[in-house]
């Protein structure tokens, strides 16, 4: 199979999952649009770019916006002021026009469109932001360089969630040891174990784990961000506690029928998440390479107009 085809092929498992996932994707991945997650995603935000937002961005795009957890909570925080949305998945699409319907929020466009080839006009938006999307992607660098395109100059390009390579390979590790003791944990808290998903060949959730097609080294993205003509590129990495944590809970949790689970466990799995997010920001990422970390954030700036080489404009 020559790329163009297995391009096209990555492209269509990724349609065909995310469309049949949609229903419970939310609960799946804890997606909320309360306060705290507003919070989430602002400081996950702030991280990524550095520096406070004191202004919003003005004309902001998505990429791979999934049902809306990134972007509607972003809109929510005063992060942004217009939003538009697109993703692959046109049942994705739909279900985040629902939630912003349900939350009250205005300004916002969404469309189903493929990263490489947006339906977007030149120079349209102030930044191109994206949450665990650029692992899906199957030509990045064609990617980036409609990013650059859609982007006026001076915009900015955020990405956040991407898997590390490194970090992956770690994450392994509270996986597994969470797979020995699911057994254990399920009799100590008389749950039943998760039913056996659906095998059958049109049940098209069972393509999950086709979707992920890449893990990042930091100075790859950089590379790869630098190549499409994008200056000031910068990659840091986050979560390492909170993610190991995190994984060894959740294939915990997955080995369980959800609906048992007790609140009081979920309860001390959300906090515990968060307080070791507080860990690692405060003493592990300011003195561990990004490599260790299980997501990466990638940044950079399309060169201004006068090319200058300053801070580019939010808004």
């Amino acid at each position: 199979m020559d790329k163009q085809h297995s391009d096209q092929r990555i492209r269509e498992v990724n349609v065909r999952y995310h469309d049949a996932a949609v229903g419970e994707y939310d609960a799946k991945w804890g997606i909320d649009f309360d306060d705290v997650a507003q919070r989430q995603v602002r400081t996950k935000f702030e991280k990524a770019l550095g520096a406070r937002v004191t202004q919003p961005f003005r004309r902001a795009l998505e990429i791979g916006a999934g049902t809306g957890y990134f972007g509607l909570n972003l809109m929510q925080a005063g992060v942004i002021e217009e939003l538009t949305c697109t993703d692959i998945s046109a049942g994705m699409v739909a279900t985040l026009s629902a939630n912003a319907q349900r939350l009250g929020l205005t300004g916002i466009h969404a469309i189903a469109a493929e990263a490489g080839s947006l339906p977007l006009a030149d120079e349209s938006f102030d930044l191109v932001f994206g949450h665990a999307v650029l692992h899906h992607l199957p030509d990045l660098d064609g990617a980036l360089a409609e990013f650059r395109r859609v982007l006026a100059p001076g915009g900015m390009i955020v990405f956040a969630g991407e898997p590390s390579l490194t970090g992956d390979r770690l994450a392994r590790v509270p996986k597994r040891v969470a797979m020995l003791l699911a057994p254990i944990w399920r009799a100590a808290l008389r749950l039943p174990p998760a039913a056996m998903p659906d095998s059958e060949p049109h049940d098209d959730r069972s393509l999950e784990g086709q979707v992920d097609i890449h893990t990042f080294v930091p100075a790859e993205l950089v590379a790869l961000a630098r190549h499409a003509g994008f200056e000031q590129p910068r990659c840091r990495g986050e979560e390492l506690a909170a993610g190991w944590f995190g994984w060894f809970n959740r294939s915990l949790e997955a080995s369980a029928a959800p609906e048992r689970i007790p609140w009081l466990w979920r309860q001390y799995a959300f906090r515990g998440y968060l307080a070791l997010q507080q860990l690692d920001a405060r003493a592990l990422e300011p003195v561990l390479p990004a490599d260790l970390f299980y997501d990466l954030l990638l940044t950079a700036r399309r060169p201004s107009a006068s090319a200058t080489g300053g801070p580019s404009e939010q808004g």
